[in-house]
């Protein structure tokens, strides 16, 4: 199958569940409201669009390649986004949720999340030095042998992350949330 290419178009209130997306290239488009669950996008290639008000959950990500990509307001739960063509993967999150979704094994620098619900994702082994957690829920992620170098973690909430088994140097915490670095060691903290 011919494969393709896409750019500047935007694609409003698609139903690719029963209409699939064209398999190619996809540059400077725009997708608004639609819904692409359970679908296969593998090999798909996306640079510099935008996904917003969309529906990506459990998309199937073997080989896609999403490059300078925005999220705003989508659901993208139990996505393997470690699956994704790795070579100029970047992307940004806003207002969007992530639940269940792995991120395993991927470098990730600078991403950034924003008012997100991230809970129980798991980013074991991904190197997120100076990416931004603003305003996400946690609960139940998985950080292990995670580079969190200079992330910024003020106004994150729900995280459990253990000191011993991630490299932290110069991240940003705010109080009362620090403490959660130390609830494995069942430490008292009083005023």
């Amino acid at each position: 199958m011919d494969s393709a290419s896409f750019n500047n178009r935007i694609f409003n209130r698609e139903d690719f569940t029963t209409n699939p997306l064209a398999e190619g290239e996809y540059e400077d488009c725009r997708f608004m409201n639609c819904s692409f669950s359970n679908t296969d996008l593998s090999g798909y290639r996306f640079n510099d669009c935008l996904f917003s008000g969309c529906n990506l959950s459990l998309v199937r990500l073997h080989k896609t390649a999403f490059r300078n990509i925005r999220f705003k307001d989508c659901k993208l739960t139990g996505l393997h986004v470690e699956d994704c063509n790795e070579f100029g993967l970047c992307f940004s999150f806003d207002n969007c949720t992530l639940n269940h979704s792995s991120f395993s094994g991927l470098k990730l620098r600078k991403t950034v999340f924003r008012n997100s619900e991230l809970k129980e994702a798991d980013f074991s082994n991904c190197d997120l030095k100076e990416s931004v957690f603003d305003q996400c829920d946690l609960s139940r992620t998985t950080f292990n042998n995670t580079n969190l170098e200079k992330a910024d973690f003020r106004t994150a909430y729900n995280y459990s992350i253990d000191p011993e088994s991630n490299r932290l140097q110069k991240a940003v915490f705010s109080y009362p949330g620090v403490l959660e670095l130390l609830s494995r060691y069942q430490v008292i903290v009083k005023d």
